[in-house]
């Protein structure tokens, strides 16, 4: 397993880029989860909302709503590269 830091998301992203017509964001939201917890969602968009928070590296935009904000304050996004996935 290849575990990255937010290097390795930036260049996954620029490839996630170059396939779409217009560029995506990496976007953050929380979920309840109930019993479990929470569930973190990382989806791509290519639109930010007025509670939008906008965070930028390389290039890249994370974005996340005010509310999931206060759940990962100071949190590392990586990329994970498994054989039998690959994930954010």
């Amino acid at each position: 397993m290849k575990t990255c830091g937010f290097t390795a998301v930036s260049s996954r992203m620029k490839e996630l880029q170059a396939e779409e017509s217009s560029k995506k964001l990496l976007r953050l939201s929380i979920e309840a989860g109930g019993c479990s917890g929470f569930q973190y969602n990382f989806s791509l968009d290519d639109k930010t909302n007025n509670d939008d928070r906008i965070f930028e590296q390389d290039g890249v935009k994370l974005v996340g709503d005010n509310i999931s904000f206060d759940f990962v304050k100071g949190a590392t996004v990586y990329y994970v590269d498994e054989l039998i996935r690959f994930a954010f």
